[in-house]
């Protein structure tokens, strides 16, 4: 019960990691606000938590717009009082294609959810966290963060941005009580992969196992093993943890494969 009595802030709570990660917090006595634009795969999502007596409050917003993260944000406040934590984590993969080919109105749409989303949630949850001296965030980067993916230009572009707005805010916030780390998952098994692998692969399931072989265990992750690295770092046993990118990605950044 390492969150009992807190309040965290999820947003793309409805995704796969974004769930597994309210059911880990919840498991461990948070109370949740889940962010979603998807209404009805939201209402889902904080409906079985709330039939396995945890407190989960939906909250329809697209976390892209400015009003919204602000309403999200006052909502929080209004049913918890505080906001403790805060999993920044809202986002979507985007279309492939070469950067010299690639749709600029897609490259707009990718950067304004996955970099001024992010944006708007440090922007308007820090203060709060500020003024009450303590908090920790968690933003969404990706292993994307670290290297160039071919066809992605946008994600990578916004998933980098992630990385420098973590280490910015941290370094602007650490003395006031407030943490600010970034988690980077390698390939794990959502709907935004297989989204992705079907613009790459003809079959998702050798795409699958291809991009596992990217890793050092040799296999794609799981959405929970996100999940309890984002409930850590929130936690007090990470009150040393400010400014950090920690990878999940069974290794795949450690290494140049040779056996593959």
């Amino acid at each position: 019960m390492r969150h009992s009595g807190s309040s965290i802030i999820v947003t793309g709570a409805a995704g796969a990691i974004g769930f597994a990660a309210c059911e880990i917090l919840a498991r461990e006595g948070a109370q949740l606000l889940m962010v979603d634009i998807d209404r009805e795969k939201l209402d889902q999502c904080a409906g079985r938590l709330a039939d396995a007596g945890h407190t989960a409050i939906a909250c329809h917003a697209d976390c892209a717009d400015e009003g919204d993260v602000a309403r999200y944000v006052k909502d929080a406040i209004a049913a918890f009082g505080k906001v403790d934590g805060f999993f920044n984590n809202a986002g979507v993969e985007g279309a492939l294609a070469p950067t010299h080919e690639y749709d600029i109105a897609e490259f707009d749409r990718v950067i304004r959810v996955n970099l001024r989303g992010m944006f708007l949630g440090l922007r308007f949850v820090l203060p709060h966290m500020v003024a009450a001296g303590k908090g920790a965030v968690v933003n969404t980067a990706s292993i994307g963060s670290e290297r160039g993916l071919a066809g992605a230009c946008a994600y990578n572009a916004a998933k980098h941005g992630a990385v420098g707005l973590t280490r910015t805010a941290a370094s602007e916030v650490a003395q006031k009580g407030v943490r600010v780390n970034c988690v980077m998952p390698g390939v794990i098994e959502t709907p935004l992969l297989v989204g992705m692998l079907e613009q790459m692969f003809d079959n998702v399931e050798a795409g699958m196992e291809k991009l596992g072989q990217t890793a050092t265990l040799n296999r794609v992750g799981q959405p929970r093993e996100v999940g309890d690295v984002v409930s850590f770092l929130l936690s007090e046993e990470a009150s040393y943890v400010n400014g950090a990118k920690w990878e999940i990605d069974g290794g795949a950044l450690a290494t140049i494969r040779n056996d593959i």
